[in-house]
């Protein structure tokens, strides 16, 4: 359902450390790594990025530009980061994408999954800091490493801030809302809620949103990136096609990168709220089969806000 810059996920992000160092945690920054790479300029704006001349590096590395002035990071934390990416080919070394100019921030976890290097290197900085990573061939798990080379990847990470601590489900009161022929059976607590879209009655043609609890929390606004809880059903048959709940890990992700049903249905809802939505197939997946969606479905989900930022 989403759409990001998912570099972070398409590439193996194992580096090896190197040397770092410090630079003053306001204004104009800049540092060379041991490949030779150069970051210079701001904080928290695109940063530029200098590649040497020759062949890329051929081992990985990392190194602190900025090490921060903020709260410390540790194991566990969610990291709202900007994120600038390149190929480093020694010849057009051409530009990936930058969040800077999506102005849409990722969110990292630091735990078990995010590679060890990046654990220790987040350590070594502070929210506000800034770390330059090169990726090359030895970054590879061993049994990729004999397919096609990949280009050298760099990164410059800005940490911007921690996530909020995101709640576990709904809470609030029931608004008894509903939408005919959808039936949500709320069992309290931070038990998933069961979603029901069984039904005879004709879809709505428009997109419908009902609070079934409603949460205390701020307005969800369009532009903040959202941790929600969600199952989702096709309107008539109750066939099931995703559910973060049957996945034990809540939703993370830009609300303008998701569906146009959720882009507009979401906005306004107060986080610690639950909502469900159905969704016409314009904006939806329309007339495109989608991951076992048959085109032009109507598509019911019961989302639980969780946090906004």
């Amino acid at each position: 359902m989403r759409r990001r810059l998912a570099v972070l996920a398409a590439v193996p992000l194992i580096f090896t450390a190197a040397a770092c160092g410090t630079a003053e945690p306001t204004g104009s920054t800049s540092a060379t790594a041991s490949s030779g790479v150069k970051v210079a300029g701001n904080l928290n704006a695109k940063p530029t990025v200098t590649f040497p001349s020759g062949t890329p590096a051929a081992k990985s590395s990392y190194e602190v530009i900025n090490a921060g002035t903020g709260p410390a990071i540790k194991s566990g934390d969610k990291l709202i980061v900007n994120l600038t990416v390149y190929d480093w080919d020694g010849k057009g070394n051409a530009f990936q994408g930058s969040s800077y100019d999506s102005k849409q921030p990722e969110t990292i976890a630091v735990d078990q999954q995010l590679p060890k290097v990046l654990q220790d290197g987040f350590a070594k900085v502070k929210h506000g800091g800034r770390l330059l990573a090169v990726m090359a061939a030895d970054a590879a798990p061993q049994q990729q490493q004999t397919q096609a080379a990949q280009p050298t990847k760099v990164f410059v990470l800005d940490v911007v801030g921690g996530a909020p601590v995101a709640l576990k489900s709904a809470s609030g009161e029931e608004t008894k809302e509903s939408i005919k022929g959808v039936k949500v059976v709320n069992p309290g607590g931070e038990k998933a809620p069961t979603l029901t879209t069984k039904t005879g009655d004709k879809a709505p043609k428009d997109l419908v949103v009902k609070t079934v609890i409603k949460g205390t929390g701020k307005p969800v606004a369009a532009n903040q990136t959202l941790d929600v809880h969600y199952t989702g059903k096709i309107w008539g048959t109750d066939k099931q096609f995703d559910s973060s709940w049957e996945r034990g890990q809540p939703a993370n992700f830009p609300l303008s990168g998701v569906i146009q049903g959720w882009q507009k249905g979401l906005v306004g809802v107060p986080v610690g709220s639950r909502v469900v939505m159905s969704i016409p197939p314009a904006m939806g997946y329309g007339a495109q089969e989608q991951n076992g969606i048959p085109a032009n479905s109507t598509l019911v989900f019961v989302v639980d806000v969780l946090a906004a930022y």
